[in-house]
């Protein structure tokens, strides 16, 4: 029996400039998601969450989900395969809203490597710059931002553990 450890988020050796990582799965954001986001958030604008007004007052003629929800989704699909095992989140730069996402689009994301810095004062991490950017279903991009992301060096890195003993499944 083989038991295996799913990674989640990746180390300073792990990151080469140029790499793409295309992120799994895409997400389908739906008008209760955007109207939750808005409300938790304490956006109401009724651009997002008024039919009528969205229909008759705005440019789009409908609903457009609320920018920071694409962007929030986006980075989220990027941390398995980016920020999982980050010390810390350091920038984000650069956030643009190229084209609208509307109630029911789906949302895929990738990101690219920019950058790989070993810290000059600690031996055990380094900095990582990507860009990231989300598409809606039809290939246009939505979303697109630069972060730096401080990640630790692989023999470094703190080992996972679980809070529970090891299941016994004989």
């Amino acid at each position: 029996m083989t038991t295996y450890e799913r990674p989640f988020g990746a180390y300073l050796e792990d990151f080469k400039p140029g790499d793409i990582y295309r992120h799994w799965p895409g997400k389908t954001i739906t008008e209760a998601d955007d109207h939750l986001f808005c409300m938790i958030t304490m956006n109401h604008h009724p651009l997002h969450t008024n039919v009528y007004f969205a229909e008759n007052e705005t440019v789009q003629k409908r609903n457009v989900v609320v920018g920071n929800l694409v962007y929030s989704l986006v980075l989220g699909m990027s941390v398995p395969d980016i920020s999982g095992a980050a010390i810390a989140n350091l920038e984000v730069e650069s956030l643009k809203h190229l084209n609208p996402t509307f109630h029911g689009d789906t949302i895929y994301a990738e990101t690219r490597v920019l950058d790989v810095t070993e810290s000059k004062s600690k031996q055990d991490r380094g900095i990582v710059s990507v860009e990231t950017k989300g598409f809606n279903q039809n290939g246009l991009e939505v979303c697109y931002f630069k972060r730096k992301v401080m990640v630790w060096k692989k023999e470094f890195a703190p080992a996972r553990k679980r809070p529970y003993a090891d299941a016994n499944w004989s």
